[in-house]
């Protein structure tokens, strides 16, 4: 058997080449029509599972309340920088090849650079006449001296705010327009969702030009080490993470990854996972804010009726669930379900939308509403259809992808902290491993509902789930389910562990309106 990192080498060798053979050049406008501008607010490790849109009233009220909810919204990996670049991309991990967090796993990395970022969507929408804006959180390893620094600016943005590294509050670096800002730990000045916040609203105040806009605020919250604003230390006091089905239980018929947590997890591990949940929940006080300020400034200009508002989160979060104290990287829901809000020109009020979709799909999406075609290689479907309650082709089954980057023995697998909390290895388990690299699937219809995950393990594990009727994923049925439906699962997920562009469409057997 190939090891993971034979097989990674030999998945970014690939990835590359479907790129160039795929790559027809820039895009064309589909038709002359005014372009709207559109504002894209990406959260960091917000959850759906766990309630985490619960503490943001002012963001239901002024984007879910006047549009529409995905219900089903899934990431391509539950990792920050694998699925940013999904995000960037439009392409599955196993084309534009970011398999982990790190320079080696080509997180914002040479190869990224001179590959996947130069045809990101941003590039397109500035190349098509959008005036483009980022701020915050871009890839983890951005801003590495080894890859360019801070000189960096990622093509297509006109405006450029990234932040070196990855997600804090306090005490980090931005490069704004290629120069190093430098922040500390000064409340007033250096919060980095008010940066953000205050940054956008500059953008938005001082604008001369009639150009369409393109804004990006990619906030650290509600991504560890959880500082929130002064104010909110003390909101959420009696609030506890959430006591569902798979809280704090033994999981039976998983991989060893899940079966080797420890049931039940100690009080002080429980006191943790509160604390974590409560700190969550205030980082995101200040993303309300930043929602209501910005659209409260796009209403002073007279844009809010010519621009779409998008809201979502790169992975979802586990607190507890199957005795995993705190983290992401798992297939389950809990941590490949994400939040996704939009508003817009002739989004009804108040809908929701229970296809499936993934953060593939906005790239695309985005180049459609400023009514441009997207190239051939994305391998995500534009939502613009959905938005506006045409009746639509989508697909049936998503991917999610994940390479592991630990190792093989629970004795050897480190009780990793997640970016600096203090005092985890007191209380937490291992949680990633070079075997737990997985492919999976979800494939969902209106009769049935099923998640398919392989593992490249030495055992070849699989967990198979009927999410209809299990949707807390308790019962794994790889051993008791039809061989048809097996095989049928099987194919489907070796299809698309293969697919590029218009091949990853697997269309629904039933129409959608």
């Amino acid at each position: 058997m190939a090891s993971s990192k034979d097989v990674a080498t030999m998945m970014i060798l690939l990835g590359f080449l479907s790129m160039a053979l795929c790559y027809e050049g820039s895009l064309a406008v589909k038709r002359k029509a005014k372009q709207p501008n559109i504002v894209f607010i990406l959260t960091d490790d917000q959850d759906v599972a766990l309630f985490g849109q619960y503490p943001m009233p002012k963001t239901k009220k002024l984007i879910a309340d006047v549009g529409m909810t995905f219900t089903n919204m899934f990431v391509t990996s539950p990792l920050c920088c694998p699925s940013r670049s999904s995000i960037l991309s439009g392409r599955f991990l196993h084309n534009h090849m970011t398999t982990n967090n790190s320079l080696s796993g080509n997180c914002s990395s040479t190869a990224w650079q001179n590959s996947a970022e130069k045809k990101a969507f941003p590039t397109f929408l500035q190349a098509n006449g959008y005036r483009t804006f980022f701020a915050g959180k871009y890839l983890n390893e951005y801003g590495s001296p080894e890859v360019g620094g801070v000189e960096h600016i990622p093509p297509g943005w006109d405006v450029w705010n990234g932040l070196v590294g990855n997600s804090v509050y306090y005490n980090y670096t931005l490069s704004a327009d290629g120069k190093a800002e430098k922040h500390g730990d000064n409340y007033s000045v250096d919060y980095l969702t008010d940066v953000i916040h205050h940054k956008a609203l500059k953008f938005l105040t001082t604008r001369t030009s009639k150009q369409p806009f393109f804004m990006m605020l990619s906030t650290p919250a509600c991504h560890s080490p959880f500082k929130s604003a002064p104010q909110y230390m003390v909101n959420f006091t009696n609030e506890k993470a959430p006591r569902n089905k798979q809280f704090n239980i033994h999981a039976q018929d998983k991989h060893w990854l899940i079966q080797q947590a420890v049931t039940p997890m100690p009080n002080d591990t429980i006191d943790m996972i509160d604390g974590f949940f409560r700190n969550r929940w205030r980082t995101l006080l200040s993303v309300d804010d930043m929602v209501e300020g910005v659209i409260n400034k796009l209403t002073d200009i007279g844009e809010l009726d010519n621009t779409y508002i998008f809201f979502s989160s790169d992975n979802g979060y586990h607190l507890g669930q199957f005795s995993l104290p705190f983290d992401k990287r798992q297939f389950y829901d809990f941590d490949i379900r994400v939040p996704l809000m939009v508003r817009g020109p002739g989004i009804k009020a108040n809908t929701t939308c229970q296809e499936s979709v993934m953060s593939v799909d906005l790239a695309p999406t985005f180049l459609d509403i400023a009514n441009l075609s997207a190239p051939p290689f994305f391998d995500g479907m534009t939502l613009k259809p959905i938005l506006q309650g045409q009746t639509h082709p989508f697909r049936a089954t998503v991917l999610v992808e994940y390479n592991g980057e630990r190792l093989d023995k629970v004795d050897h697998c480190p009780k990793y902290n997640d970016q600096g909390l203090s005092n985890c290895d007191n209380h937490c388990v291992c949680e990633d491993a070079w075997n737990n690299t997985y492919g999976c699937i979800r494939y969902e219809t209106q009769q049935e509902s099923y998640k398919y995950c392989a593992l490249q393990d030495n055992d070849n594990f699989v967990e198979v789930y009927d999410l209809k009727a299990d949707p807390y994923e308790l019962n794994n049925i790889a051993k008791t389910a039809s061989p048809d439906l097996l095989t049928k699962l099987s194919q489907d997920l070796a299809d698309l562990s293969l697919c590029s562009g218009s091949t990853c469409h697997k269309k629904s057997p039933y129409p959608s309106h």
